[in-house]
């Protein structure tokens, strides 16, 4: 009987996939169970997600043993299921260092091991990868390296992975297995008439799905494989793939025996694996949000929070200002693209069901539908992570802003998100809004101004607008000295040297930076611009009575706050020089919020020396590369 003992041991010496193949059932069963304990044990201690997976062992065991990795391809959509994969491909002894400074990657990283194809962590795009892969294999004459993909049924709802199907099925000599991780969610429940369809295909078997043990194996409508056929063609079968399943994504000799059937088959399979996020740990299996899906540094044995935030998050008086606002405005609605909880939105749809609409990964359909509520007189606001606002910038300026409607888009996870690392970050919004006509973009810089700005954004109806704002914290409220237009004068000292735009809630440091220059005998203004695009009147002629004017904005340098201004001074005719400060044009890594704000220049300290560098005439100095 393996002990407990022999299962550690076995995590460690299953670091190369090729060990897997050489254990027993028996081990096998006791390497699973101890993942689950591993997994439990570090991601409480730093944070990340868990229940996704948790619901993936044995699937990514079976994976690993069927299919000969880096020689074939597994490509994991999204990323953030892929932590099995890392433990089984040699980064055990690293695991401790997930997410933090210089650690490993949430997500599949290129740099962290040859077993990582690609670092996606954007839903719903595996299957065109692995389209082109394998038309890459094709053209190369590599026949013998399968390509593989994982997908969950969240992220199939999205319009990239139809696209990509539309594509593989009807290339029958091109053979690629998509693995569909079934588990009825994203973070939320799965919603749709996929959802629908996944619930017949899953209503073919009894609760403790085993297919193989049944009936035999099946190769959906081929024939000579063995086993009954369905008695109709399902929505794959119909787009030409042959079908597996469904398959009970716990019990791995069924996977194993699925996986081995679908590489013989050499055309394009789907494997319809059911499995139940937060497997095996209670806490995850018993959440009724997300089970788990990502979660803070925690108490393993309870699954409670480690400790409380000592101030409401930006989320937070979002949520609670859209209940307040859906109380006064009958005709405000609301959509998430199946981020309810993430972006603030859950309770506005509790408080009013009839009025809230998840239309699942499907950014793109999101905004367009929007369009379409605003068209037939509502006013919706769409909650979206900024860094996904970009998967649907045609929409958003070709259906709301060409037909001039009022649509809200709320931008959370805005700036510097943290540890979620390059393809979180919200850093290009400001950019790419900056670049639609009609749009207004706001930034609060506290509570008070988040509440205040997302009522003006409600009430306006001359086209779309935006609010934007970090993953954290949202701290004190900072009083303005004087409103001029729409630009808040928040600190004023000695004579006019220099005048500090700060976009939302860089104004807090942005002001500890003029009290240190107020110290040293400059006088400097701060200003917050709430609406940062596009750029207020009042405003230049405010940077016109400065002798330099800095801008500070949590968006790259190229495009957004800074760029905007400089035209706008240059359009006026104003020579007053200008220093953009941002966050610099390259991919950033995960790491600490705050670190990597200060890494990138700005904090007090990084707006004080780019100040001063700037009076003296000394050219601008980049961020250090990490």
């Amino acid at each position: 009987m393996t002990t407990t003992t022999d299962a550690r041991r076995l995590l460690d010496e299953a670091a190369d996939p090729k060990a897997l193949r050489e254990l027993s059932g028996e081990e096998l069963d006791a390497l699973a169970q101890q993942i689950r304990g591993f997994l439990i044990e570090k991601v409480s201690a730093v944070g990340g997600h868990l229940g996704p997976n948790l619901g993936v062992v044995e699937l990514t065991l079976a994976l690993h043993r069927i299919f000969d990795s880096p020689h074939d391809t597994l490509l994991f959509d999204i990323g953030h299921q892929a932590y099995v994969h890392k433990l089984l491909t040699g980064r055990v002894e690293d695991f401790g260092t997930l997410r933090q400074k210089d650690g490993l990657s949430g997500y599949p990283s290129r740099a962290e091991s040859e077993h990582d194809v690609i670092e996606n962590s954007h839903a719903s795009t595996a299957l065109a990868y692995a389209d082109g892969l394998a038309k890459a294999r094709q053209l190369s004459g590599e026949h013998d390296r399968a390509v593989v993909a994982v997908i969950g049924d969240g992220a199939m709802s999205g319009g990239m992975a139809w696209e990509a199907l539309n594509n593989l099925g009807g290339a029958p000599e091109r053979p690629v297995i998509v693995v569909l991780n079934d588990n009825e969610r994203s973070y939320a429940p799965t919603i749709g008439g996929l959802a629908d369809h996944l619930q017949q295909l899953r209503g073919q078997s009894d609760d403790h799905i085993d297919w193989l043990v049944k009936t035999g194996p099946r190769a959906g409508a081929d024939e000579g494989t063995g086993g009954p056929l369905p008695v109709a063609q399902n929505l794959f079968e119909l787009l030409g793939f042959a079908y597996f399943g469904p398959v009970d994504g716990h019990h791995r000799p069924s996977l194993e025996e699925a996986f081995r059937l679908a590489r013989e088959l050499e055309r394009p399979v789907v494997v319809h694996a059911v499995t139940a996020k937060g497997r095996g740990y209670e806490p995850a299996e018993s959440e009724p949000d997300d089970r788990m899906h990502t979660c803070g540094v925690l108490d393993p044995a309870t699954g409670a929070p480690a400790k409380k935030a000592s101030a409401p998050s930006w989320t937070s008086v979002f949520a609670d200002e859209m209940c307040a606002l859906g109380d006064e405005h009958k005709e405000l609605v609301a959509l998430t693209a199946a981020m309810p909880g993430p972006t603030g939105l859950a309770k506005f749809g509790e408080r009013f069901p009839d009025r809230f609409f998840d239309v699942g990964i499907a950014e793109q359909h999101a905004v367009t539908s929007a369009a379409g509520l605003a068209t037939g007189g509502l006013h919706p606001v769409v909650g979206v992570y900024a860094t996904f606002l970009g998967r649907a910038f045609d929409q958003v300026l070709m259906d709301a802003a060409l037909h001039r409607l009022p649509v809200t888009f709320v931008l959370d996870r805005a700036g510097i998100t943290g540890p979620d690392g390059p393809s979180h970050h919200g850093m290009w919004d400001l950019t790419l809004l900056g670049a639609v006509p009609g749009m207004h973009v706001s930034a609060p810089r506290d509570a008070a101004q988040l509440r205040e700005l997302l009522a003006e954004a409600v009430a306006y109806d001359g086209g779309p607008t935006a609010l934007r704002f970090p993953k954290a914290s949202a701290g004190e409220d900072i009083p303005a000295l004087e409103r001029i237009g729409p630009v808040d004068v928040l600190h004023r000292s000695g004579i006019a040297d220099v005048l500090i735009v700060a976009a939302g809630p860089l104004a807090a440091p942005a002001i500890e930076a003029a009290e240190a220059l107020q110290a040293q005998g400059i006088g400097v203004t701060v200003a917050d611009p709430r609406w940062a695009l596009p750029i207020s009147p009042e405003l230049t002629r405010l940077a016109a009575r400065h002798q330099l004017v800095v801008t500070v904005e949590d968006n790259t340098r190229h495009g957004g706050l800074g760029a905007a201004l400089t035209r706008a001074l240059a359009d006026t005719g104003n020579a007053t020089p200008l220093r953009a400060l941002g966050l610099p044009g390259r991919f950033i890594s995960h790491g600490n919020r705050n670190d990597l704000l200060s890494q990138a220049g700005l904090d007090a300290e990084g707006i004080t020396q780019a100040i001063l560098r700037a009076r003296a005439q000394e050219p601008f100095q980049p961020a250090k590369e990490r």
